[in-house]
Order: structure tokens, then sequence, then C-alpha cells
């Protein structure tokens, strides 16, 4: 009979898999969205655990960013109507949105006028996310997740802090040190690539995604 695994080791070999790859997890994110008008991915939860972390810029009516967590196979989604804080302290407005399948954060492209999140979307940001607590889909559960991201563009911490009160609506935080952009201004480091800050006019009235 062969020996049991220490304890540690059959603790992170059952993390190894996300608790709850359901289908349902991603029907909010399907029936929002009619898949033969538009080419976003329609998805299925992931069968393999992972870290990964996406921002997308979405020039939408109104020109926000897509903060978004791979968490038990899906991607944790927020909207953040302003620029991504980079001072210590400094918060900004998070709109927890429905949750979307992990393909989705490769996604590049023109959502269509009349579908659901209708404008320009750019892969803005991506890499790698360490939560502070082990289980990072029960801190999201709680209201608080400290942040450690490694991306192309964002190093360092940062927290989402679920508002009291507010079903949907959270604080993305600048935590840790200061995060110095790769540019002579954060403005030129917002606004280097991907669509303006005018929105996009054609989609007025569509929400975010």
């Amino acid at each position: 009979m062969a020996a049991s695994a220490p304890q540690g080791q059959r603790s992170l070999k059952r993390s190894a898999k996300p608790r709850n790859p359901q289908p349902a997890a991603l029907a909010e994110h399907r029936g929002k969205r009619d898949f033969r008008e538009t080419s976003e991915p329609e998805g299925r939860a992931a069968k393999s655990a992972g870290a990964r972390f996406v921002i997308q810029k979405h020039a939408a009516s109104r020109l926000h960013y897509d903060f978004r967590l791979e968490v038990d196979g899906v991607l944790k989604s927020w909207a953040v109507p302003k620029e991504i804080p980079v001072r210590t302290g400094h918060r900004v407005l998070a709109i927890m949105v429905e949750d979307h399948p992990v393909e989705y954060g490769k996604f590049e492209g023109a959502i269509p006028k009349g579908q659901y999140g209708c404008g320009t979307v750019m892969l803005w940001d991506h890499g790698t996310y360490r939560s502070e607590t082990e289980d990072a889909a029960a801190a999201i559960a709680e209201g608080k997740i400290h942040l450690h991201l490694s991306g192309k563009k964002l190093r360092g911490e940062w927290a989402l802090v679920k508002m009291r009160d507010e079903e949907h609506q959270w604080l993305l935080i600048k935590a840790g040190e200061d995060f110095h952009p790769h540019a002579r201004d954060n403005v030129g480091f917002f606004r280097d690539d991907g669509p303006d800050d005018g929105g996009d006019q054609r989609c007025t009235g569509s929400e975010v995604s």
C-alpha cells in the first residue's frame, strides 16, 4: 500500500483545479451577448487553475478600463471608469460586473453597435498576480483582496475593497509603494496607445462589460 502524501502536498494538489468551473458561472456573460453578432469569446469555465490578470482599455460610450482576475476558472471583472491608480493611497471606483471566460483575456476588437459593451477593446496590460491571502475567491467573497501584480506595465501592490452596503461598487486602491510608469508622465503612460478618451459615440446607452 502506497504511503499517503504529506498534508501540504495534498492541499496543493486539491488547489490545482478551480473548485467550481461550472457553465452557470458564465450564464450572465452569455445571456447579455448575441454571439452571432459579436466576435467576443463565448467561452467556458477553465478546467485548470491560473493566476492571471488582464486589463483591457475599453472605449464604450465612455472610456474605461476592465480589470480582470483569473479566479476559479473564470475572470472576475471590474469596470474602472478612471485610470488605474499609481500613487500610494490613491483610490478609484471599480464596478464589479459579470464573470467573463478566461479566453476573454486575449480579446481585442470592436463590439458592434447594439451589443452589450459596444465599442473598441484593446489589451492594455496582462501578467500574473498573487493574492496575500491563499484563497483569492474567499477574499473577494469577503469584500477585500490585496494583490501583487506582475505585468507588462504594472508591477507592485494594489487592493480591491468592496464599499459598505453596495452590491457592485468597489474601490481599486494603490497599496505599497508608488508605481513609476515607464513614460515621461502618467498621461503618456495611459494614453500611449489604443482607444482615445472620447469613447465611442455610436455606443451611447450601451452598458459596460
